[in-house]
């Protein structure tokens, strides 16, 4: 893969770096527009053309728990809290309308083909699709798997969602270290695909651009892509040294970005799982956003080493050289001169 510098890694440094004193939980897109979700229960609108923010407003208190998942349908705002409380905002209304999708929820996504239908799920809150133009009731609500070897009750704990482009199928990870595939269009309700990774619960996923495998991350920093077909393990991605927080796949480049507790923003390549570029943040990290603009190609990265090779000339040059032998045998000369004074001495004390 050749060096690149992407613009949508540059729009989400600068987000970070200028919001860092308030917790990034939540963001989506909307061409040069990204929103931002608040612990303390605002949305925040950031222009990625003039670098500040745009717009400000109250969609939420911390009573009803930190947000969950953030979407815009046409000209409204979808907004999804921790409690089960999603609210659809209407631009110029105070009216909004209002859904119980259950609590404990961990995320709320939408359907990128379909911007009506959005998933939910959480912890002991199976995953649901909801239909925003018939709010009254979901259209599909996953049923548990059966019961494990022990017989026991296998919990419900959904913890990111995601929709397979040019099907129905959701895939859904969770704190269990599951990885799930439902189809809302078969009478099916439970999962026709299951597969497991790690022994660590998986907090994030995404889906690269050929749709036929998924990248989850853990809380203990390990990444793995996943087959969806025959549900084995494709590979595994290393490096990270905290818990993973937010995966992004490109939409059209076999590109991976990650980031976590370790505060570094990672981005990979998908075909040799090689390292591509790493940035530290100074803030532990909660979400990552990639642009569906193409990364351009660039000499950027080349002329930064150049640079810094130059400045490192310049030092070494600047520095004055220390004169240490010189000194090691001053000292060493000091002992010798001292014991041949001692034999002229024992020399006179014997003629006497």
């Amino acid at each position: 893969v050749a060096e690149f510098s992407a613009l949508c890694i540059i729009e989400c440094v600068s987000v970070l770096l200028n919001f860092q004193l308030s917790a990034l939980l939540s963001v989506c897109v909307c061409v040069t527009q990204v929103l931002i979700g608040c612990l303390n229960g605002r949305v925040k609108t950031f222009s990625t053309e003039k670098g500040i923010f745009t717009e400000s407003r109250e969609c939420g208190d911390l009573s009803q728990g930190r947000f969950t998942g953030l979407a815009v349908m046409d000209s409204s705002l979808i907004t999804c809290v921790e409690s089960g409380l999603l609210k659809v905002w209407n631009e110029g209304s105070s009216n909004t309308a209002e859904i119980n999708v259950g609590t404990g929820v961990c995320r709320m996504r939408q359907n990128p083909s379909q911007r009506h239908h959005v998933a939910t799920g959480g912890k002991e809150n199976p995953l649901k699709l909801w239909d925003l133009q018939r709010p009254d009731k979901s259209i599909f609500t996953a049923k548990n798997v059966a019961n494990d070897w022990l017989d026991l009750r296998v919990p419900v704990w959904v913890r990111d969602i995601a929709f397979i482009q040019d099907s129905n199928k959701i895939v859904t990870c969770t704190g269990h270290h599951q990885v799930r595939v439902y189809d809302p269009s078969s009478p099916q309700r439970r999962p026709v695909l299951e597969t497991q990774y790690g022994e660590y619960p998986l907090t994030t996923l995404s889906l690269p651009a050929d749709q036929a495998s998924v990248v989850v991350g853990n809380t203990h920093g390990q990444l793995a892509i996943l087959d969806l077909r025959k549900g084995l393990v494709r590979g595994c991605i290393k490096g990270l040294a905290g818990g993973v927080r937010g995966l992004q796949c490109h939409p059209s480049l076999p590109v991976l970005a990650s980031c976590g507790l370790d505060r570094f923003l990672r981005v990979h390549s998908l075909k040799d799982r090689t390292l591509q570029h790493k940035v530290y943040m100074k803030s532990r990290l909660n979400c990552v956003l990639l642009s569906s603009r193409d990364l351009e190609v660039t000499g950027e990265v080349e002329e930064v080493k150049a640079e810094e090779e130059e400045d490192e000339d310049e030092v070494w040059d600047s520095m004055e050289m220390v004169k240490e032998h010189q000194g090691k045998r001053a000292t060493c000369e000091e002992p010798s001169e001292a014991s041949g004074n001692r034999v002229k001495r024992k020399r006179k004390v014997a003629k006497q």
